[in-house]
């Protein structure tokens, strides 16, 4: 499961979360100029426990979110599947139905998207 935690302080330590991707929060966004959105892995409890403990938690809907430089974070299933892109067309990390999880290798290739999915 992904999710935002949205803050202007240190990002989340522990609480079983992961920290996949970092950017600034857009400027559309009330009230965000000087935070920091912590695009966020973790168990499906993981968005209820933060929350519980102060912490600004944004639920992800299906949709493309931009990162700060080229790439971003694509999302379906309500943030249950999930890509981290460096470009909008090379995926560096992802979750999804293919496969538990799929990560650029060891030596910075990126995931084959297309192999992996369509098996070609």
């Amino acid at each position: 499961m992904m999710f935002i935690v949205r803050t202007r302080g240190e990002p989340p330590h522990g609480a079983g979360v992961r920290i996949a991707a970092v950017r600034k929060t857009p400027d559309i966004v009330p009230d965000g100029a000087g935070q920091r959105d912590y695009f966020c892995v973790g168990d499906d409890d993981a968005p209820e426990r933060l929350r519980g403990q102060g912490w600004n938690v944004v639920s992800l809907r299906d949709g493309w979110y931009q990162g700060d430089g080229e790439g971003g974070i694509a999302i379906w299933g309500q943030g249950k599947y999930w890509e981290v892109r460096d470009t909008p067309f090379s995926v560096t990390e992802a979750a999804g139905p293919a496969s538990d999880q799929l990560t650029a290798s060891e030596n910075g290739d990126t995931v084959d998207v297309r192999g992996t999915i369509f098996g070609v």
